[in-house]
């Protein structure tokens, strides 16, 4: 293997253990904490997220607490979506991924279920830290 792809290799680890890290360190925190860390590492604020939420209808499809009617059942539950390993099974879950799955899931998996919906990176962003801070 070329001493450039190493190298490339070793910093994709680096930056996954270091986003998932930052979102292990949210469920070691009370709640407001949890908030500003959510808030820090997303770039967004998670009051906008859960109003961006219900504007987009993410309750249709999946369960989400703290969001009212968010008792869908074709996508996966969203409870402690901080806590998870990976999203949709294919990315390391850290705030960049996150964000770029609420915005792209079809890039990302072609064919999957969930639809793209033409979120806005600010959008994205504030779902991300609204996410993060749904503690179970």
């Amino acid at each position: 293997m070329p001493h450039s792809l190493r190298f490339v290799l070793l910093l994709t680890g680096l930056a996954t253990l270091a986003g998932i890290a930052s979102v292990a360190v949210l469920y070691g925190q009370d709640a407001a904490q949890a908030r500003t860390t959510a808030e820090q590492i997303t770039g967004g604020h998670a009051d906008a997220g859960k109003a961006a939420m219900l504007r987009y209808g993410c309750g249709a499809c999946h369960q989400i607490p703290g969001i009212s009617g968010a008792q869908g059942q074709v996508g996966p539950s969203l409870r402690a979506i901080g806590t998870r390993s990976e999203i949709a099974g294919v990315l390391a879950n850290d705030p960049q991924n996150l964000i770029r799955w609420i915005r792209d899931p079809q890039e990302v998996v072609p064919g999957n279920g969930m639809p793209d919906q033409g979120i806005s990176e600010g959008d994205a962003r504030d779902i991300a830290a609204y996410l993060y801070t749904i503690r179970r």
